[in-house]
């Protein structure tokens, strides 16, 4: 497997590390054991169509913390993708979904949105791979920002875990 699907596939697990907690978290279990501290995760976002999606976008890029991370950044559109396998990101601005309930979800968003931080920050080499080291900082540095620390630090550990990082 060449590097590059190495490296997407390890997110991809760490990623749906986090996301089964955050399901546990909506059903009640709010809280995680972690190293021996008690971590209280918070609710993930749903969302119910695109138009929601769409201001949760438009929002996230709107807020303080992300205009003086990314400043510059252009809007970016959501759109419905056909198929419920895969949700992505095409330059220059554009994030596209399917409306399954497993890409209905903040996590994924966050991810998606990434790319379009990353696609436009002058920091991240052009060569650089859509999920390589300065894409996986800046995801950890966006989940931060909007769903909690406490969660892109589940997301860290488990992108360390898996060599992702």
């Amino acid at each position: 497997m060449p590097a590059v699907d190495a490296r997407r596939s390890r997110v991809y697990a760490a990623e749906q590390q986090v996301a089964r907690l955050l399901d546990r978290a909506a059903q009640g279990a709010t809280t995680v054991d972690f190293f021996g501290s008690t971590l209280t995760l918070p609710v993930e976002r749903r969302f119910g169509d695109i138009a929601s999606m769409q201001r949760w976008v438009d929002g996230v890029l709107d807020l303080q913390p992300v205009l003086d991370r990314w400043p510059g950044t252009p809007p970016c559109q959501v759109r419905e993708r056909r198929g419920g396998t895969k949700a992505h990101y095409q330059p220059p601005s554009e994030i596209a979904v399917p409306t399954s309930a497993w890409a209905t979800r903040e996590l994924v968003l966050c991810h998606e949105l990434d790319h379009h931080l990353a696609h436009h920050d002058p920091d991240v080499p052009p060569d650089e791979p859509c999920n390589g080291p300065a894409w996986v900082a800046a995801y950890l540095d966006l989940v931060g920002i909007v769903v909690g620390p406490e969660v892109a630090l589940l997301l860290r550990t488990g992108l360390d875990e898996a060599r992702a990082r």
